[in-house]
């Protein structure tokens, strides 16, 4: 039985402390929010933004975070300079978007937004356990991408979709609110975790172009 927005909310307060403010969306109308946060001035853009799947960081009460992780399902974004983070999740029911305090682990809290989401629905779970196997979708600048293959005895052209994620990725290496700010902040936060994968992709560039 679904659950209320305020229960839903309290519930995942206490399942992760360092989600300290929430505001649950239906439709474009705000039908709950913790008393510390107002972030009805910045809803219709961070929807616009999330809906579109291509925007490299969004505002909330003044404060910019760099987009993560962007997906129809949920978002993921950080703010480089130490402010929290934003998680959010969303059905075809309800939209939750939450604060984490800056000690908080926004790529590990994304899961207990989306079974908050999930609660509050009217049409049973949310989230299917076995949605993402065989899949793999990677964030490149706000964008995601898919695998795309050629017949046998196709020519050696490259989609020009495929070139333009690769530009895209070229400029999001570029820019400093890009993969230069990310990398810093995780070695400044000393995630032992994202620090070893960093080290395994830079070994596995270095073998692709023979450096």
């Amino acid at each position: 039985m679904p659950v209320d927005p305020a229960t839903a909310v309290y519930n995942l307060m206490q399942a992760d402390p360092n989600i300290i403010a929430a505001a649950v969306i239906k439709g474009k109308e705000i039908v709950y929010t913790t008393d510390n946060w107002d972030i009805s001035g910045d809803v219709d853009r961070v929807i616009s933004s999330w809906v579109g799947q291509n925007a490299p960081f969004i505002m909330v009460s003044g404060v910019k975070y760099s987009i993560l992780q962007m997906e129809t399902e949920r978002l993921v974004a950080i703010s480089l300079k130490g402010e929290g983070s934003i998680c959010a999740a969303k059905d075809e029911e309800h939209k939750l978007i939450c604060y984490l305090q800056p000690d908080g682990d926004a790529r590990g809290a994304i899961m207990d937004v989306q079974r908050a989401v999930g609660s509050m629905s009217a049409q049973g779970p949310y989230m299917d356990s076995s949605a993402q196997l065989g899949q793999q979708a990677t964030q490149m600048g706000g964008s995601s991408s898919e695998g795309y293959t050629t017949s046998a005895g196709a020519g050696p052209s490259v989609d020009p979709q495929l070139k333009g994620e690769i530009q895209s990725f070229l400029d999001w290496i570029k820019d400093s609110e890009g993969l230069a700010g990310y990398i810093n902040y995780y070695l400044q936060q000393n995630n032992a975790q994202v620090i070893s994968e960093l080290s395994k992709i830079y070994n596995e560039l270095r073998q692709i172009f023979g450096v």
